[in-house]
């Protein structure tokens, strides 16, 4: 509860999940609103203006921009979180075996992580989508292979605060089975700090998927893409360089707002907020 108040006087946080939430809607309810088919190509309203018809103009092909703004939501944002979801679960899993119950499952999980995070995740992310081929599903698989060994380390850390915990010694004592002390209280103690983990870094995730579209190796034409929409728009930056607007500025703000969010998450969670000093006079 007090994690809830803490939230609800951030008012940075609060206009933060306010832009997620109509964001994510509008992913969501593209085929709804979106105003115009996003692929159909039309060349003679090119570079057409901002009107009631074409909010944000048109591109070099006469696609509406809005509505591929709309429908790239989906591609960038929406399976950016998909990425996150899984990696957090192999992470929150393998973190579980080597910070809980420690031991030769501690051992073998953290050289495995050693191996894999000697790579740098960048060009693992790389190697991944060039060996399995470009396309969004690879660029996903290769983010989760990229990114699971960073969290699983970070999530030991954090159970392994937990698990040394008094309430979690007590529950050892009085005889609770491992599967009841990891699901009513290291998971629910820990849910939180690994929340905050996961929205932190959803503004790097976003990033390695527009970054490997712009580049040509992640979603595939005709589908719309934001980063994909920037690698278009760079061909004509110099006739309209007002094309790579829209796709540019709607990445940075997502980036910018899982990046206050995030803050604003740690900063409920510091339990320093929630001690109150009381001043007695003599």
């Amino acid at each position: 509860m007090t994690f809830w108040k803490n939230l609800k006087k951030d008012k940075l946080a609060i206009i933060c999940m306010l832009i997620l939430f109509v964001i994510l809607l509008g992913g969501i309810l593209a085929p709804i609103i979106s105003p115009n088919d996003p692929i159909e190509v039309n060349v003679k309203n090119k570079f057409m203006l901002m009107s009631f018809q074409y909010p944000f103009g048109t591109d070099q092909l006469g696609r509406c921009v809005f509505s591929r703004l709309l429908y790239g939501t989906r591609a960038t944002v929406i399976l950016s979180l998909v990425a996150m979801f899984f990696t957090i679960m192999i992470g929150t899993i393998l973190g579980i075996l080597a910070g809980f119950f420690r031991g030769w499952a501690d051992e073998l999980i953290m050289r495995i992580c050693d191996i894999m995070l000697s790579f740098p995740s960048e060009v693992m992310i790389l190697a991944i989508v060039g060996a399995l081929g470009p396309g969004l599903f690879n660029v996903i698989i290769a983010n989760i292979i990229a990114k699971w060994a960073w969290y699983t380390r970070m999530i030991k850390s954090i159970i392994i605060q937990y698990t040394d915990k008094n309430y979690i010694k007590f529950a050892k004592v009085s005889g609770c089975s491992t599967w009841h002390i990891i699901k009513k209280h290291l998971i629910p103690g820990a849910v939180g700090e690994i929340v905050v983990l996961a929205t932190l870094d959803m503004g790097h995730v976003i990033l390695n998927i527009s970054a490997l579209s712009f580049l040509g190796l992640g979603v595939q034409a005709p589908t719309p893409e934001w980063g994909m929409m920037l690698n278009e728009a760079k061909n004509i930056m110099t006739m309209y360089p007002m094309q790579m607007l829209a796709p540019g500025l709607s990445i940075l703000i997502i980036v910018a707002v899982f990046n206050f969010l995030g803050d604003s998450l740690q900063e409920a969670l510091n339990p320093k907020k929630n001690v109150k000093i009381k001043v007695v006079s003599r």
